[in-house]
């Protein structure tokens, strides 16, 4: 069983401090979940750095 990591992200829209669970199965992936403050779709790309779950978040306009 993969173990969930908790993580602080900041919205890119409202710029809210919120707590995420990131998967470790998710590495490389990207995925879309909406912000519990503003409800806008936050775009997540869970990647593995130095053996530990770290994300990099963005909203829709954004490239990545």
């Amino acid at each position: 069983m993969n173990q969930l990591t908790e993580k602080s992200i900041s919205c890119p829209y409202c710029g809210e401090s919120i707590e995420v669970l990131l998967d470790a199965a998710d590495i490389d992936e990207q995925y879309i979940e909406d912000c519990q403050v503003c409800c806008k779709p936050i775009s997540f790309v869970v990647f593995e750095d130095d053996d530990e779950l770290n994300v990099n978040v963005y909203s829709e306009d954004e490239a990545f």
